[in-house]
């Protein structure tokens, strides 16, 4: 029942206990007005009943506040870790895990609390040389002599300034197992990119090798960080520049002149041997090619002239006097085919001496 309800109950609106009889006549008798006061003490009565200190009833209200605060309190336990970090449960300031980006739940304050770090933010050192933005000048880039300078492996000096690329790959190691990230992550890399180049000699390190150079420090760097229990991740490392130092560059660029010379010249040689060489090695293929062919030819023709001498002799044993008629016709046709000739009839008289011009019949015949 309500508080209004329970002070006008069995209570008419002006303060009497119900409608007065009347006489027979019908007619009622008088309303008097309400009194005030009293209406004003019964209501002050029936709310102190329901505070503290009441008569009746008094805790209720204290327990249903206690409730309420308790749940608000349950509640606020709830957070939310956005897809660009990962939270970091802490129990009394104690690590205890680590929480994946959605909707999470934690202990509610003081037993619990939640760090939220960036780990896609892709953060940069600089080694050998810092930025106008580092170094806090307006422009330009400063050298770092002490950083960038390097002993290589042929005894040479290289001033070199590169950059490291990393990201956060685990939120709680990176929180609570180093203490300085930017420093541990410059010194790793440069510790790694000074053993890198203590193996390499200066030519490889100007030239083609600097990708190499960066894959292997990249590699190094993480490795050390890895045993550290860092919780970082080395994204990329980017030589920004490679050169001789200052004080010796224009000595290094006559050597690298003359090596250039040299290489060019060394090239042109191997270009003309590769051309020459296999050109001889073709000109005496050709001939062992032919004086095989040479050979065999020969020993062919030799032995036909064999077999044809054995065939000529035998013959000859069974018919001398035939067979040396035919060779000799043979050997005078083989004489006189390649010879000019006029053949004479003695038979003819009257001092006319017949003429048979066969060379001319013979180029007429021919053409």
């Amino acid at each position: 029942m309500s508080l209004i309800g329970s002070i006008f109950r069995n209570q008419s609106p002006w303060g009497s206990s119900g409608p007065t009889g009347g006489s027979g006549n019908g007619s009622g008798s008088r309303r008097e007005p309400p009194n005030i006061d009293e209406l004003i003490r019964n209501i002050q009565n029936k709310i102190n009943r329901f505070m503290p200190g009441g008569k009746s009833g008094g805790g209720k209200p204290i327990v249903l506040g206690l409730i309420i605060l308790l749940v608000i309190w349950v509640l606020s336990g709830l957070y939310r870790v956005l897809p660009d970090e990962q939270g970091v449960v802490l129990r009394f300031g104690k690590f205890v895990n680590t929480t994946q980006p959605g909707l999470n739940y934690h202990l509610p304050f003081p037993v619990e609390r939640v760090l939220k770090p960036k780990v896609t933010k892709v953060n940069r050192i600089d080694v050998g040389f810092r930025g106008a933005s580092d170094s806090g000048r307006s422009s330009g880039v400063g050298e770092v002599p002490e950083e960038s300078l390097m002993l290589t492996g042929d005894e040479n000096i290289v001033d070199i300034n590169y950059s490291v690329f990393w990201v956060i790959k685990d939120a709680g190691k990176f929180l609570f197992n180093i203490q300085s990230p930017v420093e541990t992550v410059k010194a790793t890399s440069e510790t790694a990119m000074r053993e890198v180049i203590a193996k390499s000699e200066i030519q490889s390190i100007l030239t083609e090798g600097r990708s190499n150079i960066e894959i292997e420090v990249q590699e190094i760097t993480q490795n050390i960080l890895d045993e550290y229990g860092s919780g970082i991740q080395i994204t990329q490392v980017q030589t920004q520049k490679a050169d001789p130092p200052s004080q010796v560059i224009d000595a290094f660029r006559d050597v690298q002149a003359a090596r250039a010379d040299k290489e060019r010249s060394k090239n042109e040689a191997e270009a003309y041997a590769n051309d020459v060489i296999p050109r001889a090695r073709g000109d005496a293929e050709k001939i062992l090619q032919e004086a095989e062919a040479y050979k065999k030819e020969v020993v062919a023709t030799a032995e036909g002239e064999a077999s044809r001498f054995l065939a000529i002799y035998g013959e000859y044993r069974n018919a001398k006097q035939v067979t040396q008629e035919r060779m000799f016709l043979e050997t005078m046709e083989k004489v006189l085919a390649d010879i000019d000739k006029v053949i004479i009839d003695k038979e003819s008289g009257s001092g006319v001496v017949p003429y048979l011009p066969l060379p001319e019949i013979k180029k007429k015949s021919g053409s």
